[in-house]
């Protein structure tokens, strides 16, 4: 029999406790179910020297080897996330160390991936350059703003480009860890490692029906902020780039920048998020019809309603409102 695929999950304190353990129990969970037959999996946890690590949580999570000892046949190469919470919003944690390691661990690593912010440091050591990321919603405009070479896309819970991978914040580790079972071992190891986690084996919607739109932290004063907060409480108006730039009295062009700049997205990928939100709720909160929904939250028809449902979550109005009232 093959021997078993070999993750290393790299670890730093103050990660969330989440990042580490979600996925190390999926593949934990895989092994188990795949029983003798076929090979499973090891999951090791590396620290810059072996020490322990404090988590966000508190928790203490032991290593099995410095960053050093990560050599040989490395199948899958995890790194976590950590984030910083100030008065200015949640920053990303940069640690230096694991920038300069996965420079050289991650060419001799069959398969890369990040867990939430962890795409954060992919980004700096340059793996993500050319190629299209996703991060947990909160620092996805950060990481858009501070690496313009990395496509950032904040709503898929996660995103492959060839042996690089990127996933959405925290529990969405463990999605990608099933999706990264089924590419092993196919989608029945997977469908019975979902059903033995009681969990989705391809979760519904991406990270747009956990997220709010104004994701992007608040600058008193800002022109493009207070734009946005106007969009809110204007819903059903006309918010084509052509009017809100006329609000701005710049020009389209300029204003599309400036948005794209402040934000990480354009100002109709923004528009329609915040309609998408505003007709969630209204699935969620209320019992008006799908026509007055997509009235009251600008998307205007039914049929535009169906397609940003469509397009944004990978599910339906209706499907919607039964899973999430």
């Amino acid at each position: 029999m093959l021997p078993p695929h070999r993750v290393v999950i790299a670890a730093f304190p103050g990660v969330d406790l989440l990042n580490v353990t979600g996925p190390a129990e999926v593949f934990s969970i895989a092994t188990r179910v795949a029983g003798t037959a076929r090979p499973g999996y090891t999951v090791r946890i590396a620290t810059a020297a072996g020490e322990p690590v404090v988590t966000a949580s508190g928790i203490r999570l032991m290593a099995d080897l410095t960053l050093d000892q990560v050599h040989g046949d490395v199948d899958t190469l995890l790194v976590s996330g950590a984030v910083r919470v100030d008065g200015h919003g949640v920053e990303p944690v940069l640690d230096g160390g694991i920038i300069d390691w996965l420079r050289e661990a991650a060419p001799r690593t069959r398969r890369v991936a990040s867990v939430c912010s962890g795409a954060h440091l992919l980004a700096a050591a340059g793996l993500l350059d050319g190629l299209s990321a996703t991060t947990h919603w909160r620092t996805a405009a950060r990481l858009a703003a501070d690496h313009p070479r990395v496509t950032v896309d904040s709503d898929p819970i996660f995103i492959r480009e060839g042996r690089l991978w990127t996933c959405a914040g925290i529990a969405s580790g463990m999605d990608m860890a099933l999706a990264m079972v089924t590419e092993d071992h196919g989608p029945e190891l997977a469908l019975a490692t979902a059903r033995t986690m009681v969990m989705y084996v391809k979760r519904a919607g991406g990270q747009s029906q956990f997220s709010v739109p104004l994701t992007v932290p608040a600058d008193p004063g800002d022109r493009i902020d207070d734009l946005r907060v106007w969009i809110g409480e204007h819903l059903t108006e006309d918010l084509s780039a052509q009017a809100l730039a006329g609000r701005l009295h710049v020009s389209v062009r300029h204003f599309s920048r400036l948005f794209l700049r402040r934000t990480g997205v354009t100002p109709a990928a923004y528009v329609e998020s915040v309609r998408l939100e505003a007709a969630r709720r209204l699935l969620q909160d209320s019992s008006h019809g799908l026509a007055e929904i997509a009235a009251l939250s600008g998307l205007g028809s039914v049929e535009s309603l169906h397609r940003s449902f469509r397009r944004r979550l990978a599910t339906t109005p209706a499907e919607y409102r039964r899973r999430f009232r």
